[in-house]
Order: C-alpha cells, then structure tokens, then sequence
C-alpha cells in the first residue's frame, strides 16, 4: 500500500459500498464530503472518517486527501471529476465514468494536463476471476475467439422517482447496466468496428431494456442484453475454437467460473474468495498505479474509458435516446 488517503465525494448507497471495501482492505479512507450535513456527518460517523466537509470543493481542497472518489449521478461526474483534478487529487471515478464520450475526454485532458490519474471505477475488470479469464484468453486455452455474450438485467423499481428512471439523471439500462457487458466486451475483443442497438423505451422516457451486437476487429461478435424492470440469468459466455468460458452468476461480481471443451468435459475452474463486494481491488489497483508513478491503468486505460464512452454514444444513438444536457 501507498499510504493514499481517499475522500469521498457524496454519500449514497454505491458510496457507502465502495468504503465498506475500503475499510475490509484497511485503505485509509481520511474525509467525505456531501451538500447535507446531516448524511456526511452519518457517513463519517457509520465508517469512523475523521474530517466531514459540508461541500465537495471543500473536500477537494483539503489538503489531506490524495485521492477522490466520486459517486454522484451520472450528469455530474465530469464537473465533479475536473473540480478534484484541478485541486490536485487523483480521481476514481463511479462507472459509467460520465455521461458522454466528449465529458469523458474533458476528464482525461485535464487529468493528463495535470499529471494526474483519473480512473474509471469499473471494478469486475480488477476483480481476481476476471484476472483469470484474461489469463486463459491470453494463454490460447480458448482456441480462436469467436464470440462474448453477456447480460445485465436486473428488476429495479418502477417508481418514477427513482434514479433510474430520471431521464435528467442519466437514467435507463445502458449506463447502470449495459456499460458492464459492454466493456466486457471490449475488454476480451478490443473496440468494435460496427454496433448495432435495440431498446425499448420506458413510460418516463428512459431505456428500459437493451440489446447490442457488436462485430469486432478479428470478425468475432459479441451480444449483450442490459433491462432494468426484468431480471434474468446475469451469466456471460466466451466462446473459442478449442473451449468456452462460462462464467456463473453474477458474472460481473466475485463468482464462479469453468472452461469447457466442446463436448463437454470441464477443463478447469474458479472460484472466487473475495472478502467483502470485491470493490477494493481497484483501489487498490489505484494506489499501486500511483506508487509507481504511472498517471493510467493497464487494465482500464483512460483512452479506453473515453472510447468505450463514445460506442454508448452510439448505441442510444441508434434507439434516439437524448439526454436533457445534450439538448
């Protein structure tokens, strides 16, 4: 460990995930920062955080804090982001680390103009099973790679209050839900090179259900299938030449996996002894990187993020799906 001390950036409830994980890997987690009194003081009190400030640049400017974390709605990462980059603090940034591919480029330049990492939280890529099945891909074990299939569906509510179903808020399957097996999809196959999307659009105007195919660079395909209001099996699949890797519910978090031959036969598994949700790999990831005076991932690289960004772009593109801020 590096010594970094992180702050918090608004307290809801991945927030309170990700510094329950902290916590587990002993990281020091020094100060929160939320617009209510009330929820900081809660916060700091629930994790035992020494310094609560009552506003996020108040949290940016304190000069205990190395790195910040920030949790807020989608439409406010990038702002919230560039505020911590321009005080000087390295930056993970809640996935889907903004709301469009041109905020997330605005992110990456002033983390680049200033030195600084800015890294984007999606933590199933750092988690120890998806090591592995980079491992095995690596290694040949699946022959030629010839398709990825994933979902990310899950039953969320209806009430048209919730987050999830505020179009202002960035709301809707694809960036909740979708960027997991879409980045997945990226990371086993690399950047697609056609994208086509389907989604049906639910009554306060956000997408409901998604699904994408994906032709790759090697010609292989990949599928995904991202619903809010539907929960379903949340498995993903690849499929090689030689053998297939299945990964067990649920895929995208610390679980199970075997590579099976094509009649068959289990090959080998995994299985996963994660203590906690798994989300301090990252972090912990995150402090190595800045120990080692590297500004980017080499499981997640900025570039990649901002990439991956633009093909989401693309994706609601096909179904007219616009954001309030895109107007």
């Amino acid at each position: 460990m590096t010594g970094l001390r992180w702050g918090i950036l608004a307290t809801g409830g991945i927030a309170h995930a990700f510094t329950r994980d902290l916590r587990t890997a002993g990281l020091d987690v020094t100060a929160v920062g939320s617009r209510s009194a009330e929820s900081g003081d809660r916060f700091a009190a629930e994790f035992g955080i020494p310094r609560v400030h009552a506003s996020y640049e108040d949290l940016v400017s304190d000069p205990d804090v190395d790195i910040v974390y920030v949790s807020t709605p989608h439409p406010l990462h990038a702002e919230n982001a560039i505020l911590a980059l321009e005080h000087g603090k390295h930056v993970l940034v809640e996935k889907p680390f903004t709301l469009t591919g041109a905020e997330a480029a605005a992110v990456r330049d002033v983390a680049v103009q200033r030195g600084l990492l800015a890294m984007e939280a999606m933590w199933t890529r750092y988690l120890p099973h998806m090591i592995r099945v980079r491992e095995l891909v690596g290694s040949g074990a699946l022959g030629d790679v010839r398709a990825v299939l994933a979902d990310h569906t899950q039953k969320i509510s209806s009430d048209p209050d919730h987050r999830l179903n505020k179009l202002e808020l960035g709301g809707g399957a694809l960036l909740d839900l979708g960027i997991y097996p879409i980045s997945f999809a990226w990371d086993i196959l690399g950047a697609p090179t056609t994208v086509v999307s389907s989604a049906t659009i639910g009554p306060t105007e956000v997408d409901a259900e998604v699904a994408t195919i994906f032709t790759h660079a090697s010609g292989a395909l990949s599928t995904s299938i991202s619903a809010s209001h539907a929960a379903g099996p949340n498995t993903a699949h690849i499929i090689g030449t030689d053998a297939r890797i299945d990964i067990d519910k649920v895929w995208y978090s610390p679980t199970t996996f075997r590579v099976v031959a094509p009649d068959g036969t289990v090959l080998d598994s995994y299985e996963s002894h994660v203590e906690g949700r798994g989300m301090q790999y990252q972090a912990i990831a995150a402090e190595r990187y800045v120990s080692e005076g590297r500004n980017d991932s080499d499981i997640l690289p900025i570039d990649e993020t901002v990439a991956i960004m633009g093909t989401l772009d693309e994706v609601r593109r096909q179904f007219g799906l616009v954001y309030p801020s895109e107007r």
